[in-house]
C-alpha cells in the first residue's frame, strides 16, 4: 500500500472532501475515546480515520482484516495490552468507536470495500465517478431536513462561515463569520408545506432574543417548499433580518431575492 498518502483510506478521504467541502482531520485523536491501559496504566487515544469539525462527523474505513481473520494483520501468537492478540482487539476498538462515537454527538459512518468499486481482496479500483455516487449515499442523512442541513452546513463552509454549537438547543445550525453570526431553522420536504413554513417562522420568531444588528436568521427550506416560505412579504423578512435559502434536489443553495 505504500505511505498513507496514497493508501485506499486517504483516497476515500479525498472524495468525502470534495463531497463534504471540508478537508478532514485525518488520523484524529478525541481525549474520550481512548484504549486498554498498558501496563504503566497509560491509555493512548485512539485514532478515527477522519473527522470533519463542520459537519461533527466520523468516517471509518474498514478493510476486510476488520471484518474476517487474516493472519497477517491479525498476529495470533502476540498478544497485545489488551490480553488478546491483534485482530481480537481491532474487533473491541472498533466497538468501542462505535459506541463512544455516537455517544459524544458525533455521527459515524462506517465505509467497506463492498460498498465501492472494489475486488475481491478488497482492493479499490479507484472507478472515482462510481465511488463518489456510493459515497454521496453513505453521507447522505436519514431524513430530508438532515440533508437540507447537511447542504447548507456544506455551504457555509465554503462561505468562510463556521458552525459553532448552538446559544439555544432548538436550534438547526448556527455559524458565525467575523462579528456575523447567522441562526438557522432548517425544514424537509413536507405535505403541508404552508403550515410547515408558518411554524419555521414562529419557531424564530421564539428565538430572536439579540438586539446585534450583526445578528440575522435564516430559513432553510428545500425547493418544493420555497414558494410557502416566500409567503412573507420581503420588507417584513428584512426587517426581522430573516433570509430564506433553497436547497434543491441536487442540494445546491440559493438564497431567495425579491
Amino acid at each position: 500500500m505504500g505511505t498513507r498518502d496514497g493508501s485506499d483510506e486517504a483516497y476515500i478521504v479525498g472524495l468525502c472532501n470534495q463531497i463534504l467541502g471540508e478537508s478532514a482531520l485525518s488520523q484524529h485523536r478525541f481525549d474520550w475515546l481512548l484504549g486498554d491501559p498498558g501496563a504503566g496504566g497509560r491509555q493512548v487515544r485512539l485514532p478515527v480515520d477522519a473527522y470533519w469539525p463542520g459537519h461533527q462527523l466520523v468516517v471509518e474505513y474498514r478493510e476486510l482484516q476488520h471484518d474476517q481473520p487474516m493472519p497477517h494483520f491479525d498476529k495470533p501468537d502476540r498478544l497485545t495490552v489488551s490480553g488478546v492478540h491483534r485482530g481480537e482487539q481491532r474487533a473491541l476498538y472498533d466497538a468501542r468507536r462505535d459506541k463512544e462515537i455516537p455517544t459524544h454527538g458525533l455521527r459515524l459512518v462506517v465505509i467497506r470495500p463492498a460498498d465501492l468499486d472494489a475486488d475481491s481482496r478488497g482492493r479499490l479500483r479507484r472507478n472515482e465517478e462510481a465511488d463518489l455516487v456510493a459515497l454521496t449515499k453513505l453521507l447522505a442523512r436519514d431524513s430530508d431536513e438532515n440533508r437540507v442541513t447537511d447542504a447548507f452546513r456544506t455551504w457555509l463552509l465554503a462561505e468562510r462561515w463556521t458552525p459553532v454549537d448552538p446559544t439555544d438547543r432548538w436550534t438547526d445550525l448556527e455559524a458565525v463569520r467575523g462579528e456575523e453570526r447567522l441562526i438557522c431553522e432548517a425544514k424537509g420536504r413536507t405535505s403541508d408545506k404552508g403550515t410547515d413554513a408558518d411554524i419555521a417562522y414562529g419557531q424564530m420568531l421564539r428565538r430572536m432574543t439579540s438586539q446585534d444588528p450583526h445578528t440575522r436568521y435564516a430559513l432553510i427550506v428545500p425547493s418544493s417548499s420555497i414558494k410557502a416560505a416566500a409567503r412573507v412579504p420581503a420588507h417584513i423578512r428584512q426587517l426581522l433580518r430573516i433570509d430564506v435559502y433553497e436547497v434543491t434536489d441536487d442540494n445546491r443553495v440559493c438564497q431567495l431575492t425579491d
